[in-house]
């Protein structure tokens, strides 16, 4: 747990916080040594999870340095880091750092843009963080199974100069489809999942645990960040008699606003940094609710305020706005303009919607090969070499980018390698300056984006429900 004192206050009001709002491993440098590069080094090995509480099975997962999620990552902005990855699984993996803009060698993405760690090597990754805010690292080798069985963990990239709150917390939110014996339930890759909202499970874990009460205390303020790793699930947050401040989207700083309806929606891989004033009353108990799936809501964890007294009188008189990062602005005047169209899914009926010209091998796991497309060309797994890009950027250009979703499901699209300002939804203008580098587009939506690109190489784009991606929804962009 990162606990930021910018305020006197007392260690043993803190006590209570130990329950778990933010339990997560930091993994520390490999040397105590001061040192101009950052070295971590994280192993990815089976392990086992408690999902179902103390009493309950042991689970058997997937791992990076024996926890669910993975060690928490703090790097500082601008330094560089070289993080060895060792790989103790069976099979080929990765490690992508989802939303670093970073050199496209170090993206994660097998035979695109590096070769796979096979069993019992490493690979060594470095870059510097250009930015500020709340990211993560996952697979990108066999990515349904691996996300699946637990390999996430989020990455902090800390700030030059500390945000005045007083505590840092994090929720890596994770849901998992287990068995009444607490085993992973089989059938990764099913055709039902792959052609309609992907594999939803039926428990559904803060930084690894079965949430509790989340120890909190009156007027303290809070920054929180929220981060989905699930394979599938949308997850839409309402906080009872609170009332969050967005501070960031996807690890880029926004203007400070409320939630639209007050509900927090954060798909898969999308993270909102927020910021709370807890304005409760000392004692009391307010809950956090999911009620994202129509008549299918529920209590994800309970706010628990101690009953010593509030804090300070007033929530602090300080903008909670955060520092922008250092993001070229596109220059709309002379952008170029592309398109990419969602296409595919199953449609209703039990009939899967026609998607053109296939291409790529089917997935092995994946029953029904291709079920979604992005302008008629369908690529499935996790990419490979030789993958042809859907449209060349030549460096330096503005892309302004359009994504129109003809399906009647859901998808976060995830941009490598760059974060984009989301321009318009539906014709109407986007407002809070929100740069992202994944966008939900609900079924019909279309989204407008732009971006400058000035990172060379073969980047991806696909949908983060992880079936999805896997089953064709996923293409490739050039930047020469």
């Amino acid at each position: 747990m990162s606990i930021d004192f910018r305020h006197s206050i007392s260690r043993r009001r803190f006590v209570l916080a130990a329950a778990g709002v933010a339990a997560a491993t930091v993994v520390r440098p490999v040397s105590s040594m001061a040192s101009a590069v950052d070295e971590r080094r994280v192993r990815i090995a089976p392990g086992q999870a408690m999902f179902t509480g103390a009493s309950g099975p042991l689970t058997p997962v997937w791992t990076y340095d024996g926890t669910v999620p993975g060690p928490m990552l703090r790097l500082r902005q601008g330094q560089p880091a070289r993080i060895v990855v060792e790989n103790g699984l069976n099979e080929d993996t990765t490690v992508h750092w989802h939303g670093i803009r970073l050199q496209n060698a170090m993206d994660g993405v097998p035979g695109l843009t590096q070769p796979p760690i096979k069993p019992g090597t490493d690979f060594v990754y470095e870059f510097t963080p250009p930015d500020a805010g709340t990211f993560w690292y996952h697979p990108h080798a066999n990515s349904l199974v691996q996300l699946g069985r637990g390999l996430a963990g989020a990455l902090i990239v800390e700030e030059a100069e500390p945000v005045a709150v007083d505590r840092d917390l994090l929720w890596l939110l994770q849901d998992w489809r287990l068995a009444a014996d607490g085993q992973m339930a089989p059938g990764f890759g099913s055709t039902m999942d792959a052609a309609m909202s992907g594999r939803i499970g039926n428990i559904v874990t803060i930084n690894g645990t079965v949430p509790i009460d989340q120890s909190v205390m009156a007027g303290e303020r809070i920054r929180l960040r929220l981060a989905n790793a699930s394979l599938a699930r949308i997850m839409a947050l309402r906080f009872e008699g609170h009332r969050p401040v967005v501070v960031a989207v996807d690890g880029q700083p926004c203007d400070p606003h409320e939630p639209e309806g007050g509900r927090l929606i954060l798909a898969p891989a999308m993270r909102i940094d927020i910021v709370l004033d807890m304005q409760g009353d000392p004692g009391k108990r307010y809950a956090v609710i999911d009620d994202f799936y129509d008549g299918l809501a529920y209590t994800l964890t309970t706010l628990a305020y101690d009953t010593a007294s509030s804090l300070r009188a007033h929530p602090l008189d300080v903008s909670p706005g955060l520092p922008r990062n250092p993001l070229p602005e596109p220059d709309l005047a002379k952008a170029e303009r592309q398109e990419i169209v969602l296409q595919g899914g199953m449609m209703g009926g039990g009939k899967l919607a026609g998607v053109g010209g296939m291409m790529g091998m089917a997935t092995p796991g994946m029953n029904g090969g291709a079920a979604w497309a992005i302008n008629g060309m369908s690529m499935t797994g996790d990419g490979h070499a030789g993958m042809a890009p859907q449209f060349t950027l030549p460096r330096g250009a503005t892309c302004h980018l359009t994504m129109r979703n003809e399906t009647a499901w859901w998808h976060p699209m995830h941009i490598h390698g760059f974060s984009m300002l989301v321009l318009a939804r539906n014709g109407s203008p986007v407002p809070h300056r929100q740069w992202q580098d994944t966008v939900l587009l609900a079924p019909k939506d279309t989204i407008e984006c732009a971006f400058v690109a000035d990172n060379p190489g073969d980047w991806m784009l696909h949908c983060h429900v992880a079936d999805h991606q896997m089953a064709g929804l996923m293409t490739v962009f050039r930047v020469t």
